[in-house]
């Protein structure tokens, strides 16, 4: 069941729940997101990073995600993550993307407006939901960096402006949070999130959100976040099980029987995430 990220996350919103955004780079992640999904009755986001499509090509991460979709009975959206290149966000489009995010926000407002708008256009045009982003959230995910001092929340003005201008379908937001581990516990903003729920009353996303204790993603759902991106999560519980079947097993060269144990223990972190953001049940629904 391939659908469109407006599709699950207008749901998400209706029925103050969030949906996992897990990111995927190869076959197991993939498998292991969607045996989650299945388990727990989720709907579901997979996204793909710039650097992910570099490493894997779009073809094959496309290609990947619509055939577990395709076999699967929960809805499935294939989402770019963090696009901020033209060519590759239309090259998604074109391979069957059903959703990409436009990262803009580095730029002043009127150019995250003016290139948030252009992507919009395409995308509606295409059938293909957009996601995109104001203020800063810090931290590195593959080659985007923003430094800690150069994060700044999103102002709920400027947040208006852009949604009102573009006609984007969610918004990601920054309260908070940073992308990668975190060296302390990060606190949210959660009056942010309500004004800006209140303001906008359509879905709002949270990057950053591996490591993110549990209390407070509850509390940020209960605000009004709807769709939730892990990924750090993912690749330290793969980066362990790897590790100890090797410690176990220094003599082992399958490649099957050294990354099987790595996706069963991503499955288990992706099922424990989906039950947090209250997402379990619902894709039937």
């Amino acid at each position: 069941m391939l659908v469109t990220g407006k599709q699950i996350l207008d749901h998400a919103h209706e029925n103050n729940y969030a949906v996992g955004a897990f990111n995927v780079n190869n076959m197991e992640q993939v498998q292991a997101i969607i045996e989650a999904a299945e388990e727990t009755g989720s709907p579901v986001i997979m996204q793909a990073s710039q650097g992910a499509l570099k490493y894997a090509g779009v073809e094959y991460v496309s290609a990947l995600v619509k055939t577990a979709a395709e076999k699967a009975s929960v809805p499935v959206a294939l989402h770019l993550d963090h696009g901020t290149d033209f060519k590759q966000i239309v090259l998604c489009i074109r391979n069957g993307f059903t959703s990409v995010m436009i990262d803009a926000s580095k730029m002043p407002l009127e150019g995250n407006i003016e290139t948030t708008k252009k992507i919009t256009d395409i995308a509606h045009a295409a059938g293909v939901s957009v996601e995109a982003e104001i203020g800063k959230i810090g931290g590195t995910e593959d080659d985007i960096t923003v430094d800690e001092r150069d994060a700044t929340f999103t102002d709920p003005d400027e947040a208006e402006k852009l949604v009102n201008e573009t006609g984007l379908d969610s918004l990601a937001i920054a309260v908070g949070t940073a992308h990668g581990p975190y060296k302390g516990e990060p606190k949210l903003d959660f009056e942010r999130i309500t004004t800006i729920k209140e303001r906008l009353n359509m879905p709002l996303v949270l990057h950053g959100s591996s490591g993110v204790p549990e209390e407070s993603i509850k509390k940020a759902v209960e605000r009004g976040i709807n769709k939730i991106n892990i990924d750090t999560d993912i690749r330290m519980a793969f980066n362990k099980a790897i590790r100890d079947f090797l410690d176990n097993n220094p003599d082992a060269y399958d490649p099957r029987k050294i990354v099987g144990p790595a996706r069963e223990a991503m499955k288990e972190i992706i099922k424990g995430k989906m039950t947090m953001f209250g997402s379990t049940g619902k894709a039937w629904k």
